[in-house]
């Protein structure tokens, strides 16, 4: 038994790496509902083979990039994702217009005691209107840098343009 637990907790880990625990997942929701101004939100996810993903940077799950529907018509995309701070990990929410133009993104769990800042709506609008395929943002240049918050600042630059990245390859491939 001892020696089957070290396989037992990887593979735990590794279920759980794939899946959005639910109080990100309703705070993703909640931000949705805000943004759209309904409480008519649906989610459909959209799948990215195994094949695929080894052409892009991005991590894709089951259920982290979704079309998103308000009263049934096609609103965007959402793309739920988690990044690394100094010592733990905070999650995130993007969202894409029909044509994958960021028009939202929002820390939804940040899990350290500095650098919080990065949740700052006034911070994250520099996100927004930036399209799939544009040129990389870069810290200290597109992306003002904040004091004290240096790693969690350059892991959300480095997520979104990853995400981008992946969106675009995916695009032009004819996968989304």
């Amino acid at each position: 038994m001892i020696k089957k637990l070290p396989f037992l907790v990887v593979f735990v880990l590794l279920l759980s790496a794939f899946t959005i625990p639910s109080n990100v997942e309703k705070k993703a929701d909640k931000v949705m509902e805000k943004f759209f101004d309904t409480d008519i939100i649906r989610k459909e996810t959209i799948t990215i083979s195994e094949a695929d993903q080894e052409k892009v940077p991005s991590r894709f799950s089951e259920e982290n990039l979704f079309k998103v529907f308000v009263n049934n018509t096609f609103a965007g995309y959402g793309y739920i994702g988690n990044a690394p701070s100094k010592t733990a990990t905070f999650d995130y929410l993007v969202l894409f217009d029909k044509q994958f133009i960021i028009t939202k993104s929002k820390v939804l769990i940040y899990r350290e005691e500095y650098g919080g800042e990065i949740g700052s709506k006034r911070w994250l609008q520099q996100f927004d209107g930036v399209a799939a395929g544009a040129k990389e943002l870069r810290y200290n240049q597109e992306i003002i840098p904040i004091s004290g918050a240096t790693i969690s600042v350059r892991n959300m630059t480095k997520a979104v343009n990853d995400l981008l990245q992946s969106i675009s390859i995916l695009q032009k491939q004819n996968k989304l």
